[in-house]
């Protein structure tokens, strides 16, 4: 059985790029433009096995997305990636206090994308 991987990025190119390389990676992919979508989502009963989220985003950031993710019944353990421009450090470290899993500075390849979530999604 597949695992479904949800990426929620309001740039249209980068959340096509990476989809087509997880798909092409046998994953089943989700996707939204922001958080407020992605969580109206997870709530209507989408429950992915990992969910990739940029940090910069318009009606509701990656972080609170975070947050409000991890406040989530069935949540709490499912693995959450950062994948943004965002390099601060002070930025990372709100996000991992938030319950992110890991953080990943754009661009990234592919191949180290999946290497990443080899590590944080097992049996992939």
């Amino acid at each position: 059985m597949a695992k479904t991987i949800m990426i929620v990025d309001d740039s249209a190119t980068m959340s096509m790029s990476v989809k087509v390389n997880l798909e092409i990676a046998g994953f089943k992919v989700e996707t939204a433009p922001d958080g407020v979508k992605a969580l109206a989502k997870l709530k209507a009963g989408l429950k992915p096995d990992l969910i990739i989220t940029d940090i910069n985003m318009p009606n509701m950031d990656g972080l609170e997305l975070i947050k409000n993710i991890r406040s989530l019944p069935g949540f709490r353990f499912t693995p959450i990636l950062t994948l943004t421009t965002e390099s601060l450090s002070s930025k990372r470290d709100e996000g991992k206090k938030l319950g992110a899993t890991g953080w990943l500075v754009k661009p990234v390849g592919g191949a180290d994308l999946l290497k990443v979530i080899k590590q944080v999604l097992p049996g992939s």
